[in-house]
């Protein structure tokens, strides 16, 4: 469970995202504008904010700015989630310190699979997997494996990753593609396919299970 800012000044998005990230189990809380939400910040920071981009008072970005700003804060996720697609408002948000900048209309199941997909790669530096002796280290995107580094791109790490993060669950390839590329990129499933047997070169083909038809599984 994590917990979560909702930060829009339209009430119809506001109860949409409440009713289905608290569904999910997470401790939602909402705020109209960013001057609201940065109040709120100094009774109780969240672990992710969801945030428009126009909003009266304190815009998006220079909400995004303050909180990045403040090293209290500075670890906080920010996923912008806005009607605003052009690439010079994406790039904005991103340099203002966002994690992800996501388009509206987006399903709910959609975005709470990416938002989950940020929260496992903010969550610690590292996952283990004690028997088949692999550490993910986020912080420096290394893979190591009996002791020995391993360097992969960041497609494969991701992949990788997200495959670790849940030992014997089986990833279906719209869950992976999803975490993985997100919904702003469109790749086929021979993608995916590339990219595990690049892995398994790499790692070892006995650690990834194919389960055909449905996906991949890290065998634990």
């Amino acid at each position: 469970m994590a917990k979560i800012l909702i930060v829009d000044d339209e009430e119809d998005i506001r109860t949409l995202l409440l009713y289905n990230l608290k569904r999910e189990g997470h401790d939602v809380s909402c705020a109209q504008n960013g001057k609201e939400a940065a109040e709120s910040l100094e009774v109780s920071a969240p672990d992710l904010i969801i945030l428009d981009v126009m909003m009266p008072q304190m815009d998006g970005i220079e909400f995004c700015e303050y909180v990045k700003a403040n090293p209290k804060w500075e670890h906080i996720i920010i996923c912008f989630l806005t009607a605003r697609g052009e690439d010079y408002s994406q790039i904005a948000g991103f340099q203002s310190g966002g994690d992800d900048y996501v388009t509206k209309p987006i399903k709910p199941k959609v975005l709470i699979s990416r938002l989950n997909a940020l929260l496992r790669r903010n969550n610690g530096s590292e996952i283990f997997d004690n028997k088949q002796h692999i550490k993910i280290d986020r912080e420096r995107y290394l893979v190591i494996k009996d002791g020995a580094e391993i360097h992969l791109p960041r497609k494969e790490f991701e992949l990788l990753a997200l495959l670790v993060s849940k030992p014997t669950f089986v990833f279906n390839r719209e869950a992976i593609l999803t975490s993985v590329w997100g919904t702003e990129i469109i790749v086929g499933d021979r993608t995916i396919d590339v990219h595990i047997r690049k892995i398994r070169e790499k790692i070892g083909s006995d650690l990834i299970s194919t389960v055909k038809g449905v996906g991949y599984k890290f065998n634990s």
